[in-house]
């Protein structure tokens, strides 16, 4: 009889039922967590046509740009790997011509330009994200409508001829110091600052400006960090405004004269000591490379805050 009682004793039945559960639940999960080897190897396959695909083609510039006409002539134009590299073609363009100018115009626009957004929109967004101000509504609406409609090209091209802006570098700078995507995602940043360290920093005699720059910069760095960064490749990157408002070739940006000499195959001369003059498709990639070098430099250091600083302007807006 007592035994009879121990085999259908409820306790640990519910206990060997709960057991079997857990080991089913386990194996579900371990199921759907670990797919087959088949399936990996196929995403591994894939990832890896990827990343050829961006890598081959930026190897196939460097190593261009690197190699001799011979080299250039045997792999029908573009080369991957060069025998003997050499950086003739990066001496050429760096004696002071015009690609060493037009480096130069391009960092000094694409720093103010970024410096100057950074500041407009931090100061229109903090302003727009602040309760209390019946004027800030309009505004708002105003920044939304802005990314919605554009003026088009004449009436831009009418409005930097009314500033006397024509053939001035401010005139690849003020059109897009700001946009209302920015503004929308610093506006959100700062509305996800809890208020009372706004109230307390009040409450110990702090003004707005002291605010902003004490207590919301530091803590939006990631939404900074992703405003900087499109701002620095949309300047660095820019060349329609430099085609429409610049005459002057010694004003040209980088990007204008990689649109020359690489989209138009204009013929660049140089000035080099000795016999030797490097190809002229690697200089073209030699510029190529320094165009994009800089901005492949910057984003490492800028990408662990760019998906945070999205997310955040994307829940919130």
């Amino acid at each position: 009889m007592s035994d009879t009682a121990t085999d259908i004793d409820p306790t640990k039945s519910r206990h060997k039922d709960a057991g079997y559960a857990r080991n089913a639940r386990l194996n579900s999960i371990n199921g759907v967590a670990k797919p087959n080897i088949l399936f990996r190897g196929l995403k591994g396959l894939i990832l890896l046509i990827c990343c050829l695909m961006v890598l081959v083609p930026f190897v196939a510039v460097i190593s261009t740009s690197l190699a001799d006409q011979s080299q250039i002539n045997a792999a029908g134009g573009y080369v991957l790997w060069p025998e003997s590299p050499s950086f003739k073609a990066y001496e050429a363009i760096f004696r002071g011509g015009v690609v060493t100018r037009a480096t130069l115009v391009s960092v000094g626009i694409t720093v103010v330009g970024s410096g100057l957004s950074l500041t407009v929109v931090t100061m229109l967004a903090y302003g727009l994200s602040r309760p209390g101000s019946y004027a800030h509504r309009p505004i708002l609406l105003l920044v939304l409508f802005s990314m919605l409609f554009s003026a088009g090209m004449i009436p831009n091209y009418l409005m930097i001829k009314q500033l006397g802006l024509i053939d001035s570098w401010w005139a690849l700078i003020l059109p897009t110091l700001t946009s209302g995507f920015q503004v929308v995602l610093m506006r959100s940043f700062f509305l996800e600052i809890p208020k009372e360290l706004i109230e307390a920093a009040r409450i110990d005699g702090a003004g707005e400006a002291r605010i902003l720059l004490t207590l919301m910069i530091p803590l939006s760095k990631a939404a900074l960090a992703v405003i900087g960064l499109f701002n620095a490749v949309a300047y660095w990157n820019a060349y329609f405004n430099a085609v429409l408002y610049i005459n002057t070739t010694d004003k040209w940006p980088l990007q204008l004269v990689l649109r020359t000499y690489v989209v138009d195959n204009t013929s660049i001369g140089v000035d080099l000591p000795g016999d030797y003059i490097p190809p002229q498709q690697s200089l073209q990639m030699a510029i190529l490379v320094v165009s994009l070098l800089p901005i492949v430099m910057v984003y490492p250091f800028l990408q662990k805050h760019f998906a945070k600083g999205v997310i955040i302007g994307a829940v919130k807006g």
